[in-house]
């Protein structure tokens, strides 16, 4: 029989969270059970349970940055055994048989992977997320999680993690290259730590110089703000890669200038408008303009092992599961340092 959990739902778009139940599957073969400890909150969970990514599924349960402990395993299950701790990060199935899968970059599931949450699996049951104090999920969707990590602090590796180490891998970020990171909120703490792990000279660039001591002490080289005038054309032909975090309209082109020969600026950030640019600014240097949104589980775990060698985490506030709804209030008006995680040890009432 499914068993029941505690969970935080919301019942519609916008609508506080309450405390209520939500049934796990039964435990199969290939399973394993999880007793969630913490659940990071993403801007990406304020988005949909906002419904400002298009129609969503209610009642919802969020939460894609999961960390725990193994509770139970399936009789067939192989890589987990009962006490480790482990990780759930933006999905929770995928196809496994297209060219994406067997690459390992199931992110591009052709068929069209299953979010952990505001989703259908592929038998047309909803997913609920880690706003809960349980799940069930296939052991090939299950990270191991680094014991040099804490559970809190690895939470939000899940998402805001992978999402930074993905591209800076991609794009080579390393010894000898000079990245930028412009934003330094809940992606761009990550995407500092990361690239100065990874050898990188690291410029974060912000719209005011307020967050400069957390920018250094987080392993930046160099400090920008874009308030300050001529600040982006001092910086020309400067950078091998600009990740940018921020989901809001930035001058492009003055970025882009900013670029070496062959650079890129690539986008983790989504801003809601469409985002336009000179040809002139990519032709006359060989530079480009990408994107990246997460990773696969091969390379989410690689990204787990490297924090765990280098001590990364995420810089948190842990919060009770009644201050959730006004925490995303928080997020929105920038107010978070730098990620909120749940205990979700407060879930059950």
């Amino acid at each position: 029989m499914p068993t029941t959990v505690p969970a935080l739902l919301a019942d519609a778009a916008g609508a506080a969270f309450h405390r209520g139940t939500v049934e796990r599957r039964d435990l199969g073969p290939n399973d394993v059970a999880i007793d969630i400890a913490y659940a990071g909150i993403c801007h990406s969970d304020i988005h949909q349970v906002r419904e400002e990514w298009g129609g969503a599924i209610f009642p919802m349960v969020p939460g894609h940055e999961i960390a725990g402990t193994v509770s139970a395993i399936g009789s067939e299950v192989t890589r987990y055994a009962v006490g480790d701790r482990v990780g759930v990060g933006c999905f929770v199935d995928s196809c496994r048989e297209c060219e994406y899968c067997l690459a390992g970059e199931e992110q591009f599931c052709l068929k069209g992977n299953v979010g952990t949450y505001n989703a259908r699996s592929y038998d047309g049951e909803p997913t609920y997320g880690g706003y809960s104090t349980a799940v069930v999920v296939d052991e090939r969707y299950v990270l191991r999680i680094p014991d040099a990590i804490g559970l809190d602090v690895a939470a939000p590796l899940l998402c805001a993690g992978i999402t930074t180490y993905s591209p800076l891998k991609h794009w080579g970020a390393g010894s000898g290259k000079h990245v930028a990171v412009v934003g330094l909120g809940g992606l761009g703490h990550m995407a500092v730590q990361i690239a100065h792990a990874l050898g990188a000279e690291v410029t974060v660039i912000s719209r005011t110089r307020s967050k400069e001591e957390d920018g250094r002490r987080l392993g930046a080289d160099h400090y920008v703000a874009t308030s300050e005038e001529g600040a982006l054309k001092a910086l020309r032909n400067t950078f091998d890669l600009i990740i940018n975090t921020v989901s809001a309209d930035v001058p492009v082109d003055a970025f882009l200038r900013t670029l070496r020969v062959g650079g890129s600026f690539v986008y983790v950030g989504l801003p809601p408008e469409r985002q336009s640019f000179n040809a002139g600014s990519v032709i006359g240097g060989r530079r480009s303009i990408g994107g990246s949104n997460i990773g696969g589980i091969r390379e989410t775990q690689e990204m787990l092992d490297f924090c765990g060698a280098h001590g990364i985490g995420a810089v948190i506030e842990t919060i009770a599961a009644d201050e959730v709804t006004e925490a995303y209030d928080r997020v929105v008006d920038g107010k978070v340092h730098y990620r909120y995680v749940i205990d979700t040890a407060t879930i059950p009432a």
